[in-house]
């Protein structure tokens, strides 16, 4: 089942007297449990898709689907509550409070929902434990480590049980040893059954997923199954 359906996406962006192409014309599905690599040079329109992905802005024109629900069609109060109740974020900037704990930073996501009644202690406690941190909890951001910081960012991420997790160069602020402990944390957590979408530059990084898309000039060039490409989303005339 498609979790992601892009048929003829397309962004706009208006600067003065130019019109920017940011997308032109994405056709892409992305099914449930999926770990899919975003790839691309700056300009390339990663970064526009994983914003549209996220429900942060709507298409000029185009249809995207986030399990079915045609984000064009939600006002700004609507596509709030979807990104509450479906979507989960990781940047490359940890963005935790610095006086509060990791399990209240946890907990963060469960007040923006309305959702943080008597139970959000033992769910930001299982979100936690769900990401090796269940010896942390009270632990504040300048006490744990880069790698750490970013586990409690990645349980923040989990604590509503999203379909979709979306993370933005996710390892680009920690060392390459880190960065790898936080790689097999994704690659377990889709295991599990999480649809993970990650935007990266570095292909050491893409080789990680288990599919790889490349954007080019707002267009989708290349889709890569297992390092093999899949015709049916290929810019023609595009392959190398």
């Amino acid at each position: 089942m498609s979790l992601i359906r892009c048929r003829g996406l397309c962004k706009d962006y208006v600067l003065g007297e130019e019109t920017v192409h940011a997308l032109a014309g994405i056709d892409v599905d992305i099914a449930e449990g999926e770990y899919v690599a975003v790839m691309g040079p700056s300009g390339s329109g990663k970064s526009t898709f994983m914003n549209l992905l996220g429900a942060l802005d709507v298409p000029t024109a185009g249809h995207l689907e986030l399990a079915g629900v045609d984000i064009g069609t939600l006002d700004a109060d609507r596509l709030a509550e979807l990104r509450n109740r479906m979507l989960g974020f990781v940047f490359q900037q940890f963005n935790l409070l610095p006086r509060a704990s990791a399990l209240h930073n946890v907990r963060l996501p469960l007040l923006y929902a309305g959702q943080a009644g008597a139970d959000w202690e033992a769910r930001c406690r299982r979100a936690l434990e769900r990401v090796g941190l269940a010896d942390r909890l009270h632990f504040l951001p300048n006490a744990l480590s880069g790698g750490q910081q970013q586990r409690v960012a990645i349980a923040r991420a989990l604590v509503n049980e999203p379909k979709l997790l979306l993370a933005d160069e996710p390892t680009g602020a920690l060392d390459s040893r880190t960065g790898a402990e936080i790689l097999d944390l994704f690659g377990t957590l889709n295991a599990e059954g999480v649809t993970v979408v990650m935007v990266t530059h570095d292909a050491q990084v893409a080789a990680r997923a288990r599919r790889r898309l490349e954007f080019l000039d707002g267009r989708l060039i290349r889709d890569l199954r297992g390092g093999a490409e899949d015709p049916r989303n290929l810019l023609a005339g595009a392959r190398p």
